[in-house]
């Protein structure tokens, strides 16, 4: 089952906290810990959809977890010109809930529930949802208005809601017409839909509710007489029969404090059975005279009556702004929206659209994340011989902080700490050695004797080479002293790599070790291979470098659909390149006839399905492949950059594929951030089987 389902209204008022409650009761039932978020609150301290969640459901996170940030602080971080800062942080507060919950219900924005009131509102608040719902993973429910326009634009409603997210790249499971008028049948749409019609006592306030929202003192009234709902307004400015001809069901009637005749009238209609209000409210702050209101708690008319500061109309105009929210206050309304989501919503077809609804998206930040958290759940160590690089020791605090790895720097323990303290970094948890004077010197010199004694090493050298901390990081993986390396901030990539290929050596049966990068884009994350090792690798080699950059993809959550990259597509074209290409792409369907490849195929026919559809329309990779494999070094390195810096993709990497045990290069401009990453990969790579 998708592990969250984002819950997104399409316009205000639509009523998504009672689908998100009819969600959470029917996945309460599958899953053994069910969690709830909401990226925006307005009250730190108070949520009634949280709270309500929480208390019914058992989950077992503090309410101060389950939330982003306030409106304010997310205001306050627009207009800082912080707004990717404000989605990450979102985000991070999102992921520390995941990771405790089977499934988590995320109850979207209320940007148009009076948090701003600037055109184009609902598209901002549309696009806001949706990026929070690609970068949760989660797929989404849209629930549109039923109450807010005639019966015949409500199937375009739900069709636009589908299709405006679909555009922002959210993945849409269903969607709901909710609060709809009687007799609405769903609309047809590419996915589940479902009505619910409106139920007026769900959305209507209680008495207390009312009382809360004005501020009123409450004059008389139980409990019960709080707990009436109230459908309407009623002002009792008119002479007495035409206030209680006009009083409709389930009305409050707001009144000044001294109609005495009104107060006892109402009472007297209520116990004959004449009217059925909800209660009365008196304004101007008058206190109702004794004797009447002696009358009215004597006819125990069962209705509670408030008082407030402020007159007839200013108070029906506020009251007609309250709208009722579920909350654990209030039961009776909970098991109600239940019962009319359960009954117009089927359970089981809603169930299996959420086990097959899983987002295929996978943007940068997810990326990130799940890599962390991958890192996190099966912790490795990880060696940095580049132990006194800022970059590599400001890296090493944020990755010790979350948990991501153990790791040890190489270099002088006291200038590593030095340097530490002065940028006020706490590396405590770190290991520090020096291969200068570590008592691994000696035998790691013996042991690269055995392995190079053919290339004429003797065991002085062998100590020298030693000294180098890329040869002795690498040590320390083939001795399993480490899980993996990274290196290469202040190394050429063959300062860092030369050592691997002539120590750690590729698997059996990998005739050659390559790379990738993983190339994030605002999207999606493609595979891209090989752009950093092999100048003109032939055709046996493309193989193997396809089927290894198809390995990476897969251990990374990446589906792998391979193309095998040249200048032409299919048999449109002749000469030496494009012969390798076919003849690897007939190897790697030989090795592995379950792996969707093509080749040979341009870039274009592999990215875009319009091209595919006129080149290779019967493909099941044209158009949708993940996986990019280039001919030669040449290709792969300049697309690589083209697009980093044409298209704004984040590039990490080159990720080192093949080999027996993890060792990866750094660009020598890696960011902190990049940092992090590849330690994070090479971490997840130690992981896996070999």
């Amino acid at each position: 089952m998708s592990r969250s389902i984002y819950v997104a209204e399409h316009g205000a008022g639509a009523g998504k906290s009672a689908v998100a409650l009819g969600i959470a009761e029917l996945l309460s039932r599958r899953v053994p810990e069910l969690g709830v978020f909401r990226p925006l609150v307005l009250d730190a301290t108070r949520d009634d959809t949280i709270d309500l969640v929480r208390e019914r459901y058992g989950v077992d996170v503090p309410r101060e977890e389950l939330y982003g940030v306030t409106y304010a602080e997310a205001a306050a971080m627009v207009a800082d010109g912080r707004r990717e800062d404000l989605f990450a942080h979102i985000v991070d507060r999102y992921r520390a809930v995941d990771r405790r919950c089977g499934a988590v219900v995320v109850v979207g924005s209320d940007f148009d529930d009076g948090h701003h009131h600037q055109t184009g509102g609902m598209s901002r608040e549309l696009a806001f949802n949706a990026r929070l719902a690609t970068e949760f993973g989660s797929v989404v429910v849209a629930v549109v208005n039923g109450a807010a326009s005639e019966p015949a634009a409500l199937p375009g409603q739900a069709r636009t809601a589908y299709h405006s997210l679909s555009d922002l790249n959210a993945t849409v499971a269903a969607v709901v017409i909710n609060r709809a008028p009687a007799g609405l049948r769903p609309p047809d749409l590419p996915v589940p839909s479902f009505v619910i019609p409106a139920v007026p006592t769900l959305g209507a306030p209680t008495v207390a509710e009312v009382a809360a929202a004005l501020g009123a003192e409450v004059v008389t009234g139980d409990s019960a007489a709080l707990g009436r709902d109230v459908l309407g307004y009623v002002v009792g400015a008119a002479h007495l029969p035409h206030v209680l001809e006009h009083m409709a069901p389930g009305e409050l009637l707001i009144t000044p404090g001294d109609r005495s005749d009104l107060l006892v009238a109402t009472a007297a209609a209520q116990v004959a059975g004449v009217t059925s209000a909800a209660g009365i409210v008196l304004t101007l702050g008058l206190d109702p005279d004794p004797v009447a209101l002696s009358v009215f708690t004597g006819l125990d008319p069962g209705l509670a009556v408030l008082r407030v500061k402020t007159g007839s109309f200013e108070t029906i105009a506020a009251a007609t702004r309250i709208e009722h929210r579920l909350s654990a206050a209030n039961p009776r309304k909970v098991d109600a929206a239940i019962g009319v989501f359960e009954s117009h919503v089927d359970g089981g077809e809603l169930t299996r659209v959420l086990d097959v609804s899983r987002s295929t998206r996978v943007t940068p930040m997810m990326f990130e994340y799940d890599l962390l958290d991958r890192a996190r759940a099966d912790r490795r160590r990880v060696v940095l011989p580049e132990g006194t690089e800022e970059r590599i020791l400001r890296a090493v605090d944020s990755l010790l902080r979350r948990g991501a790895a153990d790791l040890t720097l190489l270099g002088n323990p006291d200038t590593v700490r030095r340097k530490a303290r002065e940028l006020g970094l706490d590396l405590d948890a770190a290991d520090v050695v020096d291969p200068v004077t570590s008592e691994l010197r000696a035998e790691f010199a013996e042991q690269y004797v055995d392995l190079r004694r053919h290339k004429g090493m003797t065991h002085e050298l062998a100590r020298d080479v030693m000294r180098d901390v890329n040869y002795f990081g690498t040590m320390m993986v083939h001795n399993g002293h480490a899980d993996g390396m990274v290196s290469g901030s202040v190394h050429t990539t063959a300062a860092t790599i030369r050592p691997a290929f002539e120590i750690v050596k590729t698997r059996p049966g990998v005739s050659v070790a390559s790379s990738v990068f993983l190339m994030l884009l605002p999207d999606r994350v493609l595979v891209y291979g090989d752009c950093a090792v092999n100048p003109d690798p032939d055709a046996t080699q493309l193989a193997d470098i396809a089927l290894s950059s198809a390995e990476t993809a897969a251990a990374f959550g990446i589906e792998p659909l391979v193309a095998m990259l040249s200048y032409s597509t299919g048999a449109s074209g002749a000469g030496a390149d494009v012969t390798k290409v076919a003849e690897a792409t007939e190897r790697v369907r030989s090795l592995r006839p379950d792996l969707p490849v093509e080749g040979p195929i341009q870039y274009d026919a592999a990215i875009d399905p319009a091209v595919a559809a006129t080149k290779l329309p019967d493909s099941a990779v044209a158009g949708r492949a993940t996986v990019f494999v280039f001919p030669d070094l040449n290709t792969g390195n300049n697309t690589y950059k083209a697009v980093q810096r044409s298209a704004g993709a984040v590039a990490v990497g080159p990720v080192l594929q093949g080999l027996r045990r993890p060792v990866n290069d750094l660009s020598r401009g890696a960011t902190v951030k990049d940092i992090v990453n590849t330690v994070a990969i090479t971490a997840v790579q130690a992981a896996l089987p070999q």
